[in-house]
């Protein structure tokens, strides 16, 4: 593969992974709101959750940027 297409797809995956992840925390925190449980028992289901995503989207940018270096 070319390093300019390398280039390109390692872009694309980083938007698209970005993309994924913010709209699954969202869904994810809509969801969890909707609960009738006070605040304070949902709590830790957000912040679990957001860690959780999050997590693993930094886990992911780090093995495309690594990729992106090695290109």
């Amino acid at each position: 593969m070319k390093r300019e297409t390398q280039q390109t797809l390692i872009l694309w995956l980083k938007r698209l992974l970005g993309f994924t992840a913010i709209s699954l925390w969202m869904y994810i925190i809509y969801t969890i709101s909707q609960s009738p449980a006070p605040f304070r028992e949902q709590a830790p289901y957000c912040m679990v959750s957001t860690m959780m995503i999050f997590g693993l989207l930094s886990m992911s940018f780090k093995g495309l940027e690594y990729w992106e270096k090695k290109a």
